[in-house]
């Protein structure tokens, strides 16, 4: 495994990397650099083996303090951890937005972010950003002069979170919707996913898919990518790395193959000078 590159496709290559055991999924583009971090490599005992950074699963905060540090150390920003921003996640479709890493701008996402939001839109220098799962789809925007990290469940994926931060994104930064590329991370995969009948039929109608009693297999990534494009954002533009957590679980971890009681992998950015 070696260092961060960009690619031969203006940046939407990503490359799996190991710095000091941590593995992630990562890249850079537009002066962002991002990944999608691994299961290994972390201080967390069973069931949070390894590099659980989630903090409200159970696990010891010293541990996943520990954990964070060594997931910004690999991403090339360890000394951004006192700026780090980790939101209540409550698979809402609120967009939090950080503009500077002033102290009393921090203070404000802080606060705002504690209450739930899903999603942070980012064009501070030097703000690390990171957001937690263990199914959901994590989505990393970026463009020029901005990036954005999404967390999008079922609830996100129907309210169109990822394109409203695709919107916001457009909005803080002036880019086109042309200039904006998605990467989206390890998620359950549509044919390991079964849902409702009545959730299928919901999706179906808000999508304008034709699964009406064909399938109850919902794909996530199918409905956001579909959203993004909606939005403007080329579809080949829109970059899914098509990893299982359910299948990987020794790579990711999944609520849904251990029943609940499991850790939290991240998607995580930050944007250099």
């Amino acid at each position: 495994m070696g260092s961060f590159g960009t690619g031969s496709r203006k940046g939407m290559d990503m490359e799996r990397v190991q710095v000091d055991d941590v593995t992630l999924i990562a890249s850079h583009d537009y002066g962002v650099r991002f990944g999608f971090t691994e299961r290994t490599g972390g201080v967390s005992g069973a069931p949070f083996a390894s590099l659980n950074l989630g903090s409200h699963v159970g696990d010891d905060i010293a541990c996943v303090e520990e954990n964070r540090r060594r997931a910004l150390a690999a991403l090339g920003c360890a000394g951004a951890l006192e700026r780090l921003l980790v939101p209540n996640q409550v698979h809402g479709d609120h967009v939090a937005v950080v503009r500077s890493a002033c102290a009393d701008e921090l203070e404000r996402v802080r606060s705002q972010i504690a209450e739930g939001a899903d999603a942070i839109v980012c064009t501070a220098v030097d703000v690390p950003v990171m957001l937690c799962f263990a199914d959901c789809v994590p989505v990393v925007l970026t463009a020029p002069q901005g990036f954005a990290v999404v967390h999008s469940g079922w609830k996100g994926t129907y309210a169109r979170i990822a394109a409203k931060a695709a919107r916001v994104l457009m909005a803080e930064t002036g880019c086109a919707p042309e200039e904006i590329r998605a990467y989206i991370g390890p998620h359950i995969q549509g044919d390991e996913y079964e849902v409702s009948e009545d959730l299928i039929e919901k999706f179906d109608a808000e999508f304008g898919w034709e699964n009406a009693g064909k399938t109850r297999l919902l794909s996530l990534s199918h409905a956001i990518q579909q959203a993004l494009v909606e939005a403007g954002v080329p579809d080949g533009q829109i970059e899914d790395l098509r990893l299982s957590t359910v299948r990987e679980n020794d790579r990711f971890f999944s609520y849904r193959a251990e029943n609940g009681k499991t850790g939290r992998h991240a998607a995580l950015a930050y944007m250099t000078e």
